[in-house]
């Protein structure tokens, strides 16, 4: 990609430190439980998995939250958690990796969101999924928008991360997009389909191709209708830009008149668990920092293919991301002379 350097975006990475991100969204605990499969079991013909550890991590808006911090950003977290014993190890997980909490408000009516992988030889097996998708209820509601328009002066950028578990609501994306214009920060979406209108005037947007296609109502089998429904989301939504993560295909970068195909960097695919989550959060980080789109989106490609090579969610380090920016750059000027 023409113009960008290693100095420069070397630059912009070490002024992570100074951004302070505000990540809005369904916060989710991600639960694996690894194992072997030596035999089928003889009462259905499904997998025996002979479990050998159980690890937890952060997903959904929490996982956001987490790339951004892994790579040295400020974070602050807004969603709801039920009150039960999930909901509380994440709280304390968070509050001691110096997460900004006050904004995470405790729903009794509905459980922390959990979902349970299980995992046997690097393979997914099945997944359990504990959780409730209706919307908050008026009062909660009302309560995270409060502390979420007290937080957003004091940061550099807002992330909404739609899981479509309840917590983004029509209201909740109006009164953020509102209070964010008027104090002029940006907001970086990584939508879902049920509300991708009322996304309107967002700085950026992160669909996957799938979600593209759908929001657009443009089939994307080829380059021809992926610029197609590139332009046609840029000009409904009214944003600055609408970045498409394209899985093994890279990222495809719309902004103006002009759009830019950004090809895969991942050398090993094994698991895209949260990969969108690290680009939302990288991309939201980098321009805190003064990036320009098509930075940003250098940044965040990078990051993602860190992000794919490993099973699971998985949270980027700063001098991970910058090794893998370095080579890929001397790469490109190697294959250019």
């Amino acid at each position: 990609m023409n113009n960008i350097t290693f100095e420069k975006l070397e630059r912009l990475c070490l002024k992570f430190s100074s951004a302070r991100i505000l990540v809005i969204g369904d916060i989710i605990v991600d639960k694996y439980i690894w194992g072997k499969v030596n035999r089928i079991s003889p009462e259905a013909p499904v997998p025996i998995v002979n479990v050998e550890k159980e690890t937890f991590s952060w997903g959904g808006a929490a996982n956001v939250a987490q790339n951004i911090k892994s790579l040295g950003g400020g974070v602050a977290l807004a969603g709801a958690l039920g009150n039960d014993s999930i909901g509380q190890r994440l709280l304390a997980d968070l509050k001691e990796k110096q997460v900004d909490c006050q904004s995470i408000i405790v729903d009794c009516e509905r459980p922390t969101t959990l979902k349970t992988r299980i995992i046997a030889h690097s393979q997914q097996v099945v997944r359990v999924d504990y959780e409730v998708k209706r919307e908050l209820g008026p009062s909660v509601q009302q309560e995270l928008v409060a502390g979420i328009l007290n937080v957003i002066p004091a940061i550099q950028a807002v992330v909404i991360s739609d899981y479509a578990k309840g917590v983004v609501s029509p209201r909740l994306i109006n009164d953020i997009i509102n209070t964010a214009h008027e104090n002029r920060i940006p907001v970086i979406v990584d939508p879902q389909v049920t509300h991708f209108k009322h996304y309107k005037k967002v700085t950026v947007i992160t669909p996957n191709h799938l979600e593209a296609g759908q929001m657009s109502g443009i089939d994307i089998v080829d380059d021809a209708s992926l610029v197609e429904a590139g332009k046609h989301l840029l000009a409904l939504l009214d944003c600055e830009a609408v970045l498409i993560t394209r899985g093994e295909e890279g990222m495809a970068l719309f902004r103006g008149d002009e759009y830019i195909m950004i090809p895969t960097v991942a050398r090993e695919v094994y698991d895209v668990t949260g990969a969108g989550d690290t680009v939302t959060g990288v991309f939201a980080l980098a321009i805190s920092a003064g990036a320009s789109l098509k930075e940003a989106a250098f940044l965040a490609n990078h990051a993602a293919g860190i992000a794919v090579a490993e099973v699971g969610a998985a949270s980027v380090k700063r001098d991970d991301l910058l090794s893998a920016v370095k080579l890929a750059l001397g790469q490109a000027c190697y294959d250019k002379r």
